[in-house]
């Protein structure tokens, strides 16, 4: 078909080629940047936040895991300093357990020790154990951890 086209014809093509990826940079390039997150929430970190946790717990030991959080993660969040209470969620058909903790702020949840997380899941884990009679690891291991800003 090229040799069908005369020379100018072809230029022409080129040009406005040209043209039209100009503007295509143009355009992009004056692309403003938009935030997820209204600009106030996004840098106020004091403001409530609620912890996000994903957890197995399949069907057979779902009230061994209820009984576990009861006896364990319960009382231990109600005498942190921030807690504002907590929703405890189950998914039968994934087998697995969603877990939104309320903080008045992310300062007094991260304010936490890691050490003293770690003695509670322990203690937990050991709860768990007994409940479920399997001794040998962590009958509930978490899946995902993450942070959720209510709007």
């Amino acid at each position: 078909m090229r040799k069908f086209l005369k020379p100018w014809t072809t230029n022409k093509i080129y040009v406005s080629f040209a043209i039209f990826l100009a503007c295509i940079f143009l355009f992009i390039s004056n692309t403003k940047v938009v935030m997820a997150f209204p600009k106030k929430q996004f840098i106020n970190i004091n403001s409530t936040i609620v912890e996000h946790l994903r957890i197995s717990v399949p069907s057979k030991d779902r009230d061994a895991w209820l009984i576990a959080e009861r006896d364990t993660w319960e009382p231990w969040l109600k005498k942190k300093e921030g807690f504002l209470g907590r929703q405890l969620l189950w998914d039968p058909k994934k087998e697995e357990a969603t877990l939104l903790i309320s903080w008045d702020s992310r300062d007094n949840w991260k304010k936490i020790s890691e050490a003293e997380i770690n003695k509670i899941q322990l203690i937990f884990e050991n709860r768990a154990k007994e409940e479920t009679g399997r001794f040998s690891e962590n009958p509930f291991p978490i899946k995902f951890q993450g942070e959720l800003l209510p709007q």
